[in-house]
């Protein structure tokens, strides 16, 4: 009886006509995850290239999914600035999809790479050395990968490495007593006290999957038994893996102290950069420039504020009214006047509504008739550029269309309606 697993199913039909909310042109498909598919796709207002992952809104987006969602769009967020960590443009959504527009990474990823055997040292020196660098980079904003392994190692058009798929990372708000609680990743590359599900600092366990990267890249296999988790814990707390002869003894000395089965004496990315052999692996002009960022057409800029931007401000990029079925309770606008012209505005267009009107802190005023409370916030999201979010606190059945649409007449010209279809 013939036992062999059934073949991958079909890539979708090219969508290569499709013009997505008028701004791209989606053209092959690349990839699919456990619920995106992603394409590459061509910008129509300046004809360069980028990648879309699509998210369906359906039912097989459950709640730890959504999380991810949320998780990898905050962290790509806070990281913009680092060359080696993959860019998101925008993040777009309509009644039944989600889009995260992302730099093209033309080149694959790093493990397609390593599956014709291991690497050149001069190109394990580059890719090991932007690895490190992109991650010490998170962790100076807060954030540990928690999935480091070659498939979310991406190569561009250059060669250039850019780490990709924050969905497990944890960002510092997650953070309890300085430690980590949630044990995830990936077995073969995963530190130890991950897998024992201890406490532990997500830098600490970043270093260690470094530490097996490297080996991979150096050898062309992996430092131990993954194929059975028992024997690869146990070599793991021993330090029990081989390394050939052709590896130098810096980068075993290097190894050695990331594959440190103690998280308080394992080599930290940030004292690494520090070792001789680290600075010997980049030319000097690039590491130091490795940490200015670049500048790309669809970096997002102060003076150019997007729907990604809307939506991930003030709450910890809070991102859940992507995946709400039900009508959203708070309405999002923007204006071009000062902070103290639209908070006088909405005092004296909530006195003429018959609402009771209630100061807070600067940018914020509370209106009140009989059991309906709304918050009107004013946020400066750039120079000349607010976000004027009005939230509701308490009465939401007796609230209805009719008196968001006073609101918004009365408003008048002083604040513009986001599109609906950034907010469905």
């Amino acid at each position: 009886m013939n036992s062999a697993a059934p073949p991958p199913p079909p890539p979708p039909p090219p969508l290569s006509k499709t013009i997505l909310l008028g701004k791209y042109q989606l053209g092959c498909f690349l990839g699919r995850g456990s619920f995106a598919k992603v394409y590459r796709a061509k910008s129509l207002v300046d004809d360069s290239e980028v990648a879309i992952k699509i998210i369906e809104k359906s039912k097989k987006v459950d709640s730890t999914m959504e999380d991810r969602i949320l998780r990898e769009v905050a962290a790509m967020r806070r990281l913009q600035d680092h060359p080696n960590v993959l860019k998101i443009h925008e993040v777009m959504a309509t009644k039944t999809k989600i889009y995260l527009v992302m730099e093209l990474a033309s080149g694959g990823d790093l493990e397609k790479v390593l599956r014709r055997g291991r690497l050149k040292v001069s190109d394990v020196g580059k890719y090991f050395s932007q690895l490190v660098s992109a991650l010490c980079f998170c962790h100076q904003n807060g954030i540990a990968h928690r999935d480091v392994k070659p498939q979310n190692l991406l190569l561009d058009q250059n060669g250039n490495l850019k780490v990709s798929d924050f969905g497990l990372s944890a960002l510092p708000e997650q953070l309890k007593n300085g430690l980590l609680h949630t044990s995830c990743g990936t077995p073969a590359f995963a530190a130890p006290e991950v897998l024992m599900r201890r406490p532990y600092r997500g830098t600490k366990a970043d270093a260690w999957s470094c530490g097996v990267i490297l080996f991979n890249m150096l050898t062309g296999s992996l430092p131990f038994d993954y194929r059975n988790q028992a024997i690869m814990y146990n070599q793991m707390c021993r330090r029990q893996y081989e390394l050939p002869s052709w590896v130098s003894k810096h980068a075993r000395d290097i190894i050695g102290q990331l594959l440190d089965p103690t998280p308080s004496t394992r080599l930290s990315l940030e004292r690494l950069m520090e070792t001789s052999w680290y600075k010997s692996l980049v030319p000097k002009p690039k590491r130091q420039s490795i940490f200015l960022g670049r500048k790309s057409k669809h970096e997002i800029v102060c003076s150019e504020v997007n729907a990604f931007d809307i939506i991930s401000l003030s709450s910890g990029l809070d991102l859940s009214g992507l995946f709400q079925g039900e009508k959203r309770k708070e309405k999002r606008y923007t204006s071009t006047a000062s902070v103290e012209s639209v908070v006088e505005r909405v005092r004296e267009v909530g006195e003429r509504l018959g609402y009771k009107v209630e100061s807070g802190k600067k940018g914020v005023v509370g209106l009140r008739k009989g059991r309906v409370g709304l918050v009107v916030e004013v946020t400066e999201v750039a120079k000349s550029f607010l976000l004027v979010e009005v939230k509701m606190a308490e009465g939401g059945a007796e609230f209805h269309d009719g008196r968001w649409r006073d609101l918004e007449t009365e408003l008048g010209d002083i604040i513009v309606s986001w599109p609906s279809d950034a907010m469905e």
